[in-house]
């Protein structure tokens, strides 16, 4: 029965008036790895700055841009390598007038030094081994570095303190990945919730079960269990209920244990659509 246009409410509204009913779960500290699709149930806070040091963005060698001023490409000037400096560790050197360490991706920036020349920009396309000692050698330079060039500065990314997840968001890798990088490993989150799904009447059968004549299949509980599982939830498949009082009770019972009992069909006001006196007794 289709309801006067003045019973209407929005979908705005009935959503509203549903969660308004609606208990928040209880939180728990779950491991990182388990944690997607869950949501947040604290402002996470980071516990240092990303990066943490000054660093190069590009593979090349860490100058003095004033020192490479002049350079052209038909007229470079040469700067002597005085290190060789992988990711992961600290120069002792400093950098110094017509100097340059040769640096990769990642490492932290050298003292005395404010720029990043990368290999293209240089004679060296590279191609050297770190097996192969450089230091002592010179470098020729074709392009004059700009201050700052290719420098990834300390708390770029994320500073200290900074909220940089805020509670309700719902994890993503994206989220799992920024958390790691905070070195967290367990975070505290809403448990997911147990929906049971329950569909009524005498005409609906499972698929892959004999249908009859006046029968139909089942669409709605795979449906709705899918749509459980996509936002996190944990489905619980209760079963097709008679268009009787007795067998729909027995079903609603077993479903009593979860958070949740969604049901499908049985509400209008037909002889046998018993599932609103169910529930209401």
């Amino acid at each position: 029965m289709t309801l006067p246009v003045s019973q209407m409410i929005s979908v705005e509204e009935a959503r509203n008036r549903i969660l308004s009913l609606v208990d928040r779960l209880p939180s728990s500290v779950t491991k990182l790895d388990e944690a997607l699709g869950l949501v947040l149930a604290t402002n996470i806070i980071a516990p240092f700055d990303i990066p943490p040091l000054d660093n190069t963005a590009m593979d090349g060698y860490a100058v003095r841009a004033k020192d490479t001023e002049k350079a052209k490409s038909d007229d470079p000037i040469s700067l002597k390598v005085i290190a060789d400096l992988a990711a992961g560790y600290i120069a002792k050197e400093k950098v110094g007038e017509d100097e340059a360490i040769r640096i990769m991706t990642g490492a932290p920036i050298p003292k005395g030094a404010d720029s990043i020349v990368p290999f293209e920009e240089t004679d060296e396309q590279g191609e050297k081994s770190n097996a192969k000692s450089i230091e002592g050698t010179f470098v020729k330079v074709f392009k004059a570095a700009k201050v700052s060039a290719n420098i990834r500065f300390r708390g770029e990314d994320i500073r200290e303190n900074q909220v940089i997840l805020e509670a309700g968001r719902t994890i993503r890798a994206s989220e799992i990945g920024v958390l790691a990088s905070m070195g967290l490993t367990e975070i505290e989150v809403f448990r997911r919730p147990n929906i049971a799904i329950l569909s009524t009447g005498d005409e609906i059968v499972s698929p892959g079960n004999p249908r009859k004549p006046g029968q139909i299949y089942d669409a709605n509980t795979k449906m709705l269990a899918a749509l459980v599982r996509q936002f996190g939830g944990i489905p619980h498949i209760l079963g097709i209920a008679k268009d009787t009082v007795e067998d729909l009770t027995m079903k609603l019972r077993s479903g009593f244990g979860t958070d949740m009992i969604v049901t499908s069909a049985g509400v209008s006001r037909g002889d046998f659509d018993v599932v609103k006196d169910v529930l209401a007794k």
